[in-house]
């Protein structure tokens, strides 16, 4: 059982007992890290190295990202159980459904998201991408509770100092969930780069429905989220890759996994000892990961065995390849094999021969051509974007431990004047290692705006603007009589800012009730634009690049007003408050802001995200 403590790591100072629990949910493999912190001691860092159907495997840090449901949508199978001896076959007589990439599923929208290879296997009947997060970070829950009551002293009086009684085992995915939830747990939830609100909220929705919290305003809070890009530099600082990586100048951290590649780029605030950081590129996403070198490798033995009978065998022989070959691949002038079936399974028209199927090395190295290729322009556009200057870049991630792809990767960008490095360690664990550091250590406190924020606003008609007459098909009058067009777009904060987590942006809002009442609700729409304008104006000027990010809702009873007389003689409430919102953090927040009689007051502001 491997643990790290940062001797610097200040002692706990809370006053009771707290577990903290980071599950890595990726899109192949997932694992969990955690965190005991006693007070008055200083916390350090574990891993869970057994689990279910891994138990003569020593030190396995992570399962299959796989769950099969039989017909009636009930779980039976997950992880390491999963891919167990018989498993198959049971699943063929049950006819059962297998859920497998799902978080590919569980993704933005935008950018190189909405085009995926066609091949990502779909959900399981009946189930939403919720409802398969669900049932796996349930069982996570369980992997994790099992494994600290078997290792710890005392075990079971230590997971029952953080849980209250249940009538079931806690985090079952089968549970009733009765009792009370894990009060004494903090979850830390990894996610891409190019997540955003949308999938967060939805992962606590997630989170929610496997009773790992219960469904309050309170319990929600015991949920962060941290990109993978960010965990991985916890992880690099943690491990001591950054000693002398970053000497005055930025790194780029590319954390390659089962489905993404995730892009980040810092550099140290202050002395070379300093552990703060400052985010200092737009963070990005790629889906290159290592699922879609399988998938080239599918696509080209599908088209190879379209007149062999061992076309049905494609699946097989695909995992095979993504096992064995994929993983050992090196060298590009040999040949590789796929060593799939026995002696007697021979071919020679598709170089099958004794069970193993014969792959040129240079069609192999195309399998890997997309995938490295993206490495290396994601990091020469962080270097040219960035706001400090690049020298070094570390490899992280389950997909990092391909020789492959690291010495690929490294020869191209040395050319460029870069030093690449690959930490010795657990590469693979970078992401839920490094989401507890995220949790203990909060090194990063400056982030970099991926997108450019703003809303929708209407500003006061002006007959001596081309841009406002260009536009008179949207002139109104307004409920005081001021002749006002709508559809202009208000930044709040640009693309590229860098905005530490303290920094407030605000917007001053007026809204008019016709009446006043004690449920005085109001809306409004944080918007986004996702395009190369530098000074976005007007919502019909590059409009597909205007989406709406979410909601903000706040009740606004307590606000003072006066009543107003309308040009048409009806009396109004003109309701004059502001709109707070920390873009600094790694999850939006949001409040409204207002004065009484001189007095500063706020309120928390609820987000909703469009979940179509």
């Amino acid at each position: 059982m491997a643990a790290s403590a940062t001797p610097s790591r200040k002692a706990y100072d809370g006053s009771r007992r707290k577990l903290v629990l980071a599950f890595d949910v990726g899109t192949t493999y997932s694992g969990i890290s955690y965190s005991i912190l006693d007070p008055g001691q200083s916390p350090g860092i574990k891993g869970i190295t057994r689990f279910p159907a891994q138990e003569t495997i020593s030190g396995a840090s992570k399962i299959p990202t796989i769950i099969y449901y039989d017909q009636q949508g009930k779980v039976r199978a997950v992880g390491a159980e999963a891919t167990r001896d018989g498993i198959f076959e049971a699943a063929l007589e049950g006819d059962w459904y297998k859920a497998e990439w799902f978080k590919l599923h569980l993704r933005s929208k935008f950018g190189s998201a909405s085009t995926l290879h066609e091949s990502i296997p779909d959900l399981p009947p009946n189930k939403s991408v919720v409802d398969v997060f669900a049932d796996f970070l349930a069982y996570l829950l369980t992997c994790a509770a099992s494994y600290i009551q078997d290792t710890h002293p005392n075990g079971v009086a230590l997971w029952q100092s953080f849980t209250s009684s249940y009538s079931d085992t806690p985090g079952s995915p089968t549970s009733s969930g009765s009792g009370t939830q894990t009060d004494g747990i903090h979850f830390v939830l990894s996610h891409p780069n190019g997540w955003e609100g949308k999938e967060q909220t939805q992962m606590r929705q997630a989170a929610v429905q496997a009773k790992l919290i219960p469904d309050t305003p309170a319990a929600h809070k015991r949920i962060s989220f941290v990109t993978e890009g960010e965990s991985s530099l916890h992880f690099a600082v943690e491990n001591g890759v950054l000693s002398q990586a970053m000497d005055g100048e930025g790194v780029v951290v590319v954390d390659a996994g089962g489905g993404t590649i995730d892009v980040s780029t810092y550099k140290r605030n202050g002395k070379s000892q300093s552990r703060i950081f400052e985010e200092i590129a737009v963070a990005k996403c790629y889906f290159h990961g290592s699922v879609f070198v399988t998938l080239a490798a599918r696509d080209y033995l599908q088209n190879l065995l379209a007149e062999s009978s061992f076309l049905d065998d494609l699946d097989h022989i695909t995992q095979c390849f993504d096992k064995t070959t994929k993983p050992r691949f090196r060298v590009e002038q040999d040949p590789q094999y796929i060593k799939f079936g026995s002696t007697r399974d021979n071919d020679a028209n598709v170089n099958i021969r004794f069970g193993q199927m014969k792959v040129a090395g240079t069609d192999v190295s195309g399998f890997f051509k997309n995938s490295v290729d993206c490495v290396v322009k994601a990091v020469l556009e962080q270097k040219a974007t960035a706001h400090n200057n690049i020298s070094h870049v570390i490899l992280v991630g389950g997909f990092a431990a391909s020789d492959w792809l690291f010495v690929n990767v490294k020869d191209a960008l040395t050319k460029k004047g870069l030093t690449v490095v690959r930490p010795e360690n657990h590469v693979n664990k970078a992401v839920s290692d490094g989401a507890i550091s995220f949790y203990l250590d909060h090194y990063v406190r400056t982030r970099v705006a991926k997108v450019t924020y703003g809303s929708r606003v209407s500003i006061p008609y002006n007959s001596g603007d081309p841009l406002h007459v260009q536009r008179e098909n949207n002139i109104f009058t307004d409920v005081d009589g001021t002749k006002m067009i709508s559809g202009g777009f208000n930044v709040v904060m640009a693309k590229n800012t860098q905005v530490s987590e303290e920094k407030e942006f605000s917007k001053r809002l007026t809204t008019y009730f016709a009446e006043r009442s004690s449920s005085n609700k109001v809306e409004t729409t944080l918007m986004c634009y996702r395009g190369e304008l530098t000074e976005p104006r007007w919502l019909d000027t590059d409009a597909d690049n205007y989406t709406t990010l979410c909601t903000l809702t706040a009740d606004l009873s307590k606000v003072p007003s006066t009543p107003q007389t309308s040009p048409s003689g009806k009396t109004y409430y003109c309701v004059t408050f502001e709109v707070v919102i920390l873009f600094g953090l790694t999850e939006l927040q949001a409040q409204m802001k207002w004065w009484e009689n001189g007095v500063e007051r706020r309120s928390a502001a609820t987000l909703i995200y469009d979940d179509t």
